[in-house]
């Protein structure tokens, strides 16, 4: 599959080629999205062989077609709700309603079965993993980073807990500014393999952690912080002994009845990425959403702990406060984050929100009973009008299934 002449030929033209050094900007991102493993080592996240009897099934509703609502855009116009998603390089989109599928749309070149980088919406899923091991008594949020990766003694990360990386509450010094070059967010990248390697770079993920330094003291505001999540990961590897995409293929994948294998990039050790590298189906990442609106359960039995997630809507004294003090309160007002995701309010109460860079997006709104998935290729890696957008065309699209009683 090809779009806008992109890799086509044998070979294809230069100016058409996709390589390691443009995937992430426009017009390039667009195939680079669907085809990862194409471009940097990925492992695989199996759907089976825990499904026997086939993947959870997402039926038709059988209610009229979807209403279309009217949004306020962050400009002041007005908008419907399918004008700001064609608006906003959307690739696929799904929308549930009490499990029932009542819109599905693709792209030219996409399709149902097409896997679609996830960006930082895999954080949440490494969260929920995070999670299960919680409950299996393989990882203490309350535990020392250190107790399970001594190597982060001589970093920041010394003296930062489980739950600072859950909450991005640590002290590290990582910014997460994309259009900075020298920012640590860009090193780490090329760390992991993500953008072509300079000389002095650490080889791999891994060592790239243990280089960070320490900016300020743990457990206090909120900052988003890739690198957490990436500390995060490995500590659950090592608290269970197994590497990540089998973890999220035995925990999460194959619990909740997917239907394609998922996939996620590695790095030069293999270490997997786990902040941002998943890519998966829109149907998939739909079952996903079911699941944390069902309060962890999926086929009738718990996936994720169900005091897990409510401990994610509803946080202890110092997770909002933590949030509200920072920039992020002027996008998302009387939000907060919580186990690697983003808490926004809703129409019926607090909505999961997993967010990735270029417009990648998760809306589980327990209160509605609705989800929506939504993949795009934004040409920037931020865009708050587009965000804001999207949000609050989910936002009316819940509020007016919820009201329908579909």
């Amino acid at each position: 599959m090809t779009h806008d002449g992109l890799m086509t030929g044998f070979p294809p033209a230069p100016e058409s080629q996709v390589t390691l050094a443009n995937w992430q900007d426009p017009p390039f991102n667009r195939w680079a999205f669907r085809h990862m493993r194409e471009l940097i080592p990925s492992q695989l996240i199996p759907a089976g062989p825990k499904n026997p009897g086939g993947p959870s099934p997402l039926p038709a509703s059988p209610g009229p077609p979807l209403h279309d609502p009217l949004v306020w855009r962050l400009d002041g116009s007005t908008a419907t709700a399918a004008e700001v998603f064609a608006g906003t390089y959307t690739d696929a989109l799904v929308v549930l309603h009490d499990g029932q599928l009542v819109a599905e749309q693709y792209d030219p070149g996409m399709t149902a079965a097409t896997v679609h980088l996830l960006m930082s919406v895999s954080k949440s899923i490494v969260g929920c993993v995070a999670g299960v091991l919680a409950d299996r008594g393989l990882l203490d949020p309350g535990a020392l980073v250190t107790a399970y990766v001594p190597e982060a003694e001589s970093s920041g990360y010394a003296d930062a807990t489980i739950r600072d990386l859950l909450d991005m509450r640590t002290g590290v010094a990582f910014r997460e500014t994309y259009t900075a070059l020298d920012a640590e967010v860009r090193v780490m990248e090329r760390s992991m393999g993500w953008r072509p390697a300079q000389p002095g770079d650490p080889g791999g993920a891994y060592p790239y952690l243990t280089t960070l330094g320490r900016a300020g003291p743990h457990g206090r505001e909120f900052t988003y912080r890739s690198a957490d999540s990436d500390m995060l990961g490995w500590a659950c590897e090592r608290a269970s002994g197994t590497r990540m995409a089998d973890l999220i293929s035995a925990l999460i994948w194959q619990p909740i009845g997917a239907e394609r294998d998922a996939e996620i990039t590695c790095d030069p050790l293999g270490s997997a990425i786990h902040d941002g590298g998943i890519s998966a189906t829109a149907r998939d990442l739909a079952r996903f959403g079911q699941m944390l609106v069902d309060d962890g359960v999926a086929r009738g039995y718990p996936v994720v702990p169900e005091a897990w997630l409510a401990a994610t809507r509803a946080p202890e004294p110092g997770v909002r406060e933590a949030f509200a003090v920072t920039d992020h309160e002027f996008v998302l007002p009387g939000g907060w984050y919580r186990n690697q995701f983003w808490v926004i309010p809703g129409h019926g109460g607090p909505v999961l929100a997993c967010l990735g860079i270029h417009g990648q997006l998760i809306y589980a709104d327990r209160a509605a009973r609705t989800v929506v998935v939504k993949l795009s290729s934004w040409p920037d890696p931020q865009n708050t009008a587009c965000l804001l957008d999207t949000l609050r065309a989910c936002g009316a699209l819940a509020a007016h299934l919820a009201a329908a009683g579909r």
